[in-house]
């Protein structure tokens, strides 16, 4: 697990998740699955590092990497329930899209007849707390 930093940007090299300086500020910056939020440099790194221990399967049950998500959630201002359901909503955008046949912009399951039922269910990874 690398995150890669530079003066502007943040990416890890384990999940497609990003943190961007936001050009507007001299010292915000805003993470691809938190949009909403303006941080500090500090606080994008932990929402990287969080995405990393969230997106590595082999440590859902770890104690000690559990005890660190909810530091770095902490650091965000958000539980670690709600990282796990904002990156899973994510994965889930993701993957419809790849799903998504070429030159189709209307989503799998939501054409004209059919409704909202998708052919298959992305199911988001499951974490225990």
């Amino acid at each position: 697990m690398t995150i890669h930093t530079t003066e502007w940007t943040m990416t890890s090299d384990i999940t497609p998740e990003a943190a961007f300086r936001d050009t507007d500020t001299a010292d915000g910056w805003h993470l691809s699955w938190l949009p909403d939020r303006q941080l500090t440099r500090a606080q994008a790194l932990a929402g990287m590092r969080l995405d990393e221990l969230l997106s590595d399967p082999h440590m859902v049950h770890d104690r000690m990497t559990q005890a660190r998500v909810d530091v770095y959630a902490d650091e965000l201002g958000i539980l670690r329930e709600q990282a796990v359901i904002l990156l899973a909503k994510r994965m889930a955008a993701r993957l419809e899209k790849e799903l998504r046949p070429k030159g189709d912009p209307t989503p799998p399951g939501h054409g004209p007849r059919t409704g909202r039922s998708l052919t298959h269910t992305i199911e988001p990874p499951f974490v225990h707390g």
